[in-house]
């Protein structure tokens, strides 16, 4: 299901004991565009504190209830590292958090969430000693490719042939935890219109000039498939969408992944 990225915001953490707080923003890695944290206004429960809530934390989405239910304690919560959610989170305090909860590291492998394509994949709690998990912090390397989806909703959007709009959200593909497709607002050049573009098919951002180089042109972007906030994302406009720009879909090249995952027996 995918959902649009400033709709979770507000939405209730709840863990096995009672609720942890709201949903104040998404952090992505800007390499594979996968969700890997929300945070979590706890307001006054941890003394307005914010913390990290990964996606191999939740058990259930329940839309109608906007709610999150994680297989997380209170206690755990509360206990876990201190990461100030307005700075730069570095990889040592990513690994200090997922060695807390018990999760492996999801730069560990080849796919989306590191050995697995879904964050469930994850949630094996590691038999890593104490001296082992320190080692292996100390050798991580600080660069981390974390941005939050709010920081980054407005960057221009920079065609193959000049500028097109901006971005305007997200939406994110709540079983894989991943933004799937970026709205591009056109607005000022064709009122009104909008359309989706894939992460894929972005070139690099630009953190300094706040801006997305894209690998399309104008032309192509500008005749895409309109997309509008209040129609489902269905699989037929998906395969208009990537017909359109003449791209593999996400799901065949997962679908690839799977099958030569299941010859080699893994």
């Amino acid at each position: 299901m995918f959902t649009n990225a400033a709709q979770l915001k507000g939405f209730v953490i709840r863990a096995t004991d009672g609720e942890l707080g709201t949903v104040d923003q998404l952090y992505f890695d800007d390499e594979t565009w996968a969700i890997r944290y929300l945070t979590v206004d706890t307001g006054g429960w941890l003394g307005g504190r914010h913390v990290l809530i990964s996606p191999m934390s939740i058990a259930h989405t329940d839309w109608p209830a906007k709610r999150l239910n994680v297989a997380l304690t209170k206690r755990q919560v509360e206990k876990s590292p201190d990461i100030n959610t307005h700075l730069p989170v570095s990889r040592q305090h990513e690994a200090a958090f997922l060695g807390y909860y018990g999760y492996p590291y999801y730069w560990g492998g080849p796919y989306l969430w590191g050995p697995a394509f879904y964050p469930a994949g994850l949630a094996i709690p590691t038999t890593a000693s104490r001296k082992t998990l320190e080692d292996s912090i100390w050798r991580e390397s600080t660069d981390s490719h974390l941005r939050s989806s709010e920081a980054v909703t407005g960057y221009h959007i920079e065609a193959a042939d000049g500028e097109i709009g901006h971005v305007d959200g997200f939406l994110v593909d709540d079983e894989a935890w991943a933004i799937r497709y970026i709205e591009v607002a056109t607005r000022n050049w064709w009122p009104g219109k909008k359309v989706l573009v894939s992460p894929a098919w972005i070139e690099r951002v630009s953190w300094t000039e706040s801006k997305v180089y894209i690998g399309l042109t104008r032309e192509a972007i500008k005749n895409g498939p309109e997309y509008a906030e209040s129609m489902p994302i269905t699989r037929e406009y998906e395969n208009r969408l990537y017909f359109h720009y003449g791209r593999p879909p996400y799901w065949l090249q997962e679908a690839e992944h799977k099958s030569s995952l299941s010859l080699s027996g893994v």
